[in-house]
């Protein structure tokens, strides 16, 4: 069950960061959970482990970090469209 959650709270953050920046992650909800899983990961890594927990994500690390990813995604894809 807790990896549902993790599942879960993934695909939140994800969709969550997405949302304040008004980007689309590519992938649909799959390519949500992936950046909220990895957002989670960049998070810890640069602030640490700290804030509200829920189902190992240390939530606002992880929103930071998903926030990060998706910026950097999207910077990517537009390079990627104006070169081709």
């Amino acid at each position: 069950m807790s990896f549902i959650w993790f599942l879960i709270i993934g695909g939140i953050i994800g969709w969550l960061a997405g949302m304040i920046l008004g980007k689309d992650i590519p992938g649909g909800i799959i390519g949500n959970i992936i950046a909220g899983i990895i957002g989670a990961w960049i998070g810890g890594m640069l602030l640490g482990s700290w804030g509200p927990k829920i189902s190992d994500f240390y939530i606002i690390p992880a929103f930071i970090g998903a926030i990060i990813l998706v910026f950097i995604l999207s910077l990517i894809m537009k390079s990627m469209r104006k070169g081709s």
